[in-house]
């Protein structure tokens, strides 16, 4: 037990002298990041927003109630506008994002994300810094991608919730696409139909830009709550970048999945611990 704690305690200290002398830092954020916040998909919390949906359909967590085949659209935006309103349009319970933001202000960083909840927004990190590869549950496109573009939902989200009665929303609030009127769908990368907008590709462009400019020199690739379902947009090509460049740090925080290939184990912290409490551990002075 003394052994593992000396060991994590290096570990973060390793992580401070790397966050302090790094020219860069860019952030790899998964869902890990947003439970650690409170952002977690069921429990009290599924309990709290969706209950009726769990004692009609059986419905045991959001995660899943977002594949379930209601009948009909006024059903399936009942469940869609909760779960956009709650995990989108709300805070974080837990202040994790604003202090990772503490953390980075003022140094030159990025956040690449496949994150939607736009928790990184909602903590005031510049929307010129940000990378949402996966898409927004603020966003609606055409469910037949008939055209590339995007649309904001609050509004009408904010309606769906409140006029919704029996897990039904009136039919003539069911969005449908101003070019061809087939039903809206969400903004999310779930198969070929995912619409990349322009502002998809704008983000796309920064992030090219970030990594071409910071391709040597002291970086710090921070990966936060990375797990292996989609190791091809975060954590392979970070583990390349940080083989390519002797002065970078790869820095890996994930609850029961910290590790990194023996190729860059000279150059790799893993913390095995949740994101808030490295965070806390990172605010504390050394002695």
């Amino acid at each position: 037990m003394n052994r593992s704690i000396e060991s994590c305690s290096g570990q973060i200290e390793r992580l401070r002298q790397a966050m302090e002398t790094a020219d860069a830092v860019l952030i790899g954020a998964g869902s890990g990041l947003s439970s650690s916040a409170g952002l977690t998909y069921s429990g009290e919390r599924f309990e709290q927003y969706f209950s009726d949906f769990h004692q009609k359909y059986g419905i045991t967590d959001i995660y899943s109630g977002g594949f379930y085949p209601f009948d009909t659209l006024e059903e399936y935006w009942a469940w869609w506008s909760r779960h956009i309103l709650y995990n989108r349009y709300v805070d974080a319970p837990i202040p994790i994002y604003r202090e990772l933001l503490a953390l980075v202000q003022g140094r030159d960083y990025f956040v690449l994300t496949t994150n939607v909840d736009h928790q990184f927004q909602r903590a005031g990190f510049e929307k010129k810094r940000l990378f949402y590869t996966q898409g927004d549950y603020g966003l609606w496109q055409c469910s037949k991608a008939c055209h590339c573009k995007t649309y904001d939902n609050e509004n009408a989200v904010r309606q769906m919730v409140a006029r919704q009665r029996d897990m039904r929303i009136p039919t003539a609030l069911i969005p449908r696409c101003p070019a061809c009127g087939a039903p809206m769908t969400m903004n999310l990368r779930c198969d070929d139909t995912f619409v990349q907008d322009e502002g998809w590709y704008v983000a796309q462009s920064r992030y090219s830009d970030f990594i071409r400019r910071h391709n040597h020199g002291k970086v710090l690739y921070l990966e936060l709550g990375v797990g292996d379902h989609t190791p091809v947009i975060i954590k392979y090509p970070f583990w390349q970048y940080t083989l390519e460049n002797p002065d970078a740090v790869y820095a890996c925080v994930n609850f029961g999945q910290a590790y990194a290939p023996r190729e860059i184990a000279e150059q790799s912290i893993c913390l095995d611990m949740d994101i808030g409490h490295m965070l806390s551990e990172l605010e504390q002075k050394p002695y």
